[in-house]
């Protein structure tokens, strides 16, 4: 039996069929589209929860557009395997003329991509790949001697000088005029892929303008839905960039800041991966960290006795989110207030985060331990007592994760602020003074 032509499109982090950059160009290739997923189990091995909230939100996202496809006689292929095995089938089922995808810039997945793109051309199939997740990639935007920005203002300011209509094209195409490799099918279960439903908070994906055009006014107020909540989207490709960036332009120049933020980290973790494991300051790497284990549990647990960061880690547990302003609150209690290397935080939010992404939680992190560019000075330490006075005023995000905190009961602070932050200053200096 003759084997289907088609062209695939491989769909990873960009789980939408609107404004798609690989999408686009394939169904302009002339070729019939087979859409292609994978659950890749090399990735899966770092989900242990089987109830695992990001799992059952891809699954949920590969599912939407599975059903839209429905509609034109066609569906997503999906495998739940490596990516090699994933594509040696393919390539055993279809005589595919191209896979179009569209880039990731983490260090595992460029590996992944070469390694893909290597058996590939060994088949003789063509591999496109686009830029999609941003508006700018690493080694874009460079200083006038070619170097990377190491600071975010002046990398902003170019970036913002850069940016033409161009980089803001609408790759949306008509459903009904692009030509599908037909076949049905359903998309595994979640039970198939060794997990099960869990009470998945809702996540948006699309831009709340009522949110944004305030953005600047309530974005630090954790009681308040003051922020976009799109971190998840972003992360996933449920929501184009260059859509977002539209709406910030005639919107709010501050969330347009924030997404320009997104950028910054990942063109630093694109241009130095050793980021991912590493202080971007390599004489942090001689801080003496206390790393108590029990201090830890308390902080992951939200039991610190100071109500906002408790309040924070509980409503990471509980939800898998956590408001951007205590976000700062916490980090900076765990690294300065406890001492304990940021890596610990780092790794804990990667497993507790909806809208984890490597890029941003690594260089958010080295940005409150001192260590990464751009980064709070290390004598910057967060009072989280003032910090709640400030944007919790009257209590009421406290009061709805921390019930207790007003009353005598209520477990008094794992340490005293004045004597962490001597602490933490000392400790800094000398370790700094030493590497």
């Amino acid at each position: 039996m003759r084997k289907a032509e088609v062209v695939v499109v491989w769909f990873r982090r960009d789980l939408r069929l609107e404004d798609n950059v690989a999408f686009y160009h394939a169904a302009e290739s002339g070729y019939p589209i087979l859409p292609l997923f994978i659950f890749d189990k090399d990735i899966l091995e770092q989900f242990s929860n089987v109830e695992d909230r990001r799992v059952q939100y891809i699954h949920e996202q590969v599912g939407k557009i599975n059903d839209e496809l429905k509609k034109y006689n066609s569906s997503v292929q999906c495998y739940h395997s490596t990516v090699s095995e994933a594509f040696e089938q393919l390539a055993d089922n279809y005589l595919i003329k191209a896979v179009y995808s569209n880039e990731d810039y983490e260090p595992q997945a460029i590996q992944r991509d070469q390694e893909v793109a290597s058996f590939l051309q060994q088949k003789n199939i063509l591999f496109y790949q686009y830029k999609d997740h941003v508006i700018f990639r690493g080694g874009e935007i460079l200083k006038q001697d070619g170097t990377a920005y190491q600071v975010y203002t002046p990398y902003a300011k170019k970036w913002r000088s850069l940016l033409t209509e161009n980089h803001l094209f609408d790759y949306t195409v008509a459903l009904e005029k692009v030509l599908f490799h037909r076949f049905q099918s359903d998309i595994l279960s979640l039970e198939q892929l060794g997990y099960r439903p869990s009470e998945n908070r809702k996540i948006t994906n699309e831009v709340d303008l009522a949110i944004v055009s305030r953005y600047d006014q309530y974005r630090d107020y954790p009681s308040i839905k003051g922020t976009s909540l799109l971190g998840t989207a972003l992360r996933f490709g449920t929501v184009s960039i260059r859509k977002c960036v539209r709406i910030a332009l005639k919107e709010n120049d501050v969330w347009l800041s924030e997404l320009i933020w997104r950028e910054f980290f990942s063109q630093i973790m694109y241009l130095y991966p050793a980021v991912e494991k590493h202080c971007f300051k390599s004489k942090y790497e001689g801080i003496k960290y206390r790393n108590n284990e029990a201090d830890f549990l308390a902080w992951c647990e939200g039991n610190t006795g100071y109500p906002l960061v408790d309040a924070g880690m509980r409503e990471l547990n509980a939800t898998g989110f956590m408001h951007n302003r205590v976000r700062m609150v916490v980090a900076s209690f765990l690294v300065k207030h406890l001492l304990i290397d940021w890596r610990w935080g780092e790794a804990y939010f990667a497993q507790q985060l909806l809208d984890y992404d490597l890029a941003s939680n690594n260089g958010n992190w080295q940005w409150v331990a001192g260590c990464g560019c751009d980064a709070a000075p290390y004598f910057r330490i967060f009072n989280p007592t003032e910090q709640a006075k400030k944007f919790d005023k009257d209590g009421s995000y406290m009061d709805k994760w921390v019930p207790e905190w007003r009353e005598l009961y209520y477990r008094q602070p794992i340490v005293e602020h004045k004597f962490a932050r001597e602490r933490a200053l000392e400790v800094f200096k000398e370790g700094l003074q030493e590497y």
